[in-house]
């Protein structure tokens, strides 16, 4: 009986020799098919984020160059137009000069003090518009809200309807900005003036 369980032992001892073990390396195919499959998942997910992130700075550095350009135009403007409040309060001792100087030209014209008012006028208003400063030539174009304030209508047939015809009070430009519209009177026609 021995002898039979020894050699049930040997049998069965050669038969687990027989067959080999599994291994790491022997998993079935459809497991490493499932790994490649992991694999390139993982490969296209890491590209979308790589898409993603690449779209992302191309918006922000896009961003930031639209940022650039409006800070620097802000700031070439606060340049440009920084003189704006003093110049503003420099027309009017302007217009009192031009005012002055008209007012006097016949009784005065070879004073030599007038003549001096007359130079000072003239650096007065290089100086001004060496800052930008522009002076609005009204009389004879079209009227425009843009840049004048009417003060009158008078009917007028020889020039047509809503030409100034008269400049009140002179109109100023800085650069392209008005910072004074020109106070005007305007021509009407007889027609307009009946309906009106």
């Amino acid at each position: 009986m021995k002898e039979q369980q020894l050699s049930n032992k040997e049998t069965s001892n050669t038969t687990d020799e027989q067959q080999p073990q599994p291994t790491a390396n022997d998993t079935p195919a459809a497991d490493q098919k499932s790994d490649i499959d992991l694999l390139n998942d993982k490969c296209a997910e890491l590209e979308k984020q790589a898409a993603l992130y690449k779209d992302q700075l191309f918006r922000k550095a896009a961003e930031f160059e639209n940022y650039k350009r409006r800070t620097e135009s802000e700031t070439m403007n606060f340049m440009k137009f920084a003189g704006e409040n003093i110049i503003t309060q420099l027309i009017p001792v302007l217009d009192d000069l031009t005012r002055s100087l008209s007012s006097g030209k016949e009784k005065y014209e070879n004073d030599p003090l007038y003549k001096g008012i007359e130079l000072i006028n003239a650096k007065f208003s290089k100086i001004l518009e060496s800052q930008g400063l522009k002076k609005m030539e009204t009389v004879g174009s079209m009227f425009n809200v843009d840049f004048h304030d009417a003060l009158m209508q008078v009917p007028r047939e020889d020039v047509p309807s809503h030409t100034i015809v008269e400049e009140v009070e002179t109109g100023y430009l800085l650069f392209d900005k008005v910072i004074r519209h020109a106070k005007v009177i305007v021509s009407i026609s007889a027609e307009e003036e009946t309906k009106n």
